[in-house]
C-alpha cells in the first residue's frame, strides 16, 4: 500500500512539473507546436480547461494554471499524508 501511495505522490509531483513546463513554453515563440509541446498539451489541457472553465483571464493574463498548481500541490501533500500515515 506504502508503495503505490508513494508512486502516486511521485506521479502528482512530475505532473506538476509537465505543468510548469507547459506554462512557461506559452512564452517561447512556437515553442508549443514542437513534438513536446505537442505531448505536454495533450496531458496538460485537458486538467487546465477545468479550471478555466471557472476562472476567467484577468485581461491578458489566465490566473488558471496557479489555481491548477496549487489545488495539484494540495492533493499531493495529502496523498504524501497518507504515506507518514501508514508509516
Amino acid at each position: 500500500m506504502n508503495f503505490i501511495i508513494s508512486i502516486l505522490a511521485n506521479a502528482l509531483t512530475i505532473y506538476s512539473y509537465a505543468l510548469i513546463v507547459y506554462i512557461l513554453m506559452s512564452w517561447i515563440p512556437n515553442a508549443r507546436e514542437t513534438s513536446i509541446g505537442v505531448f505536454l498539451a495533450k496531458i496538460c489541457e485537458p486538467y487546465l480547461e477545468i479550471f478555466r472553465r471557472f476562472i476567467p483571464p484577468l485581461g491578458m493574463i489566465d490566473i488558471s494554471p496557479i489555481v491548477a498548481i496549487f489545488v495539484l500541490n494540495l492533493a499531493g501533500n495529502g496523498v504524501r499524508q497518507l504515506v507518514m500515515w501508514f508509516l
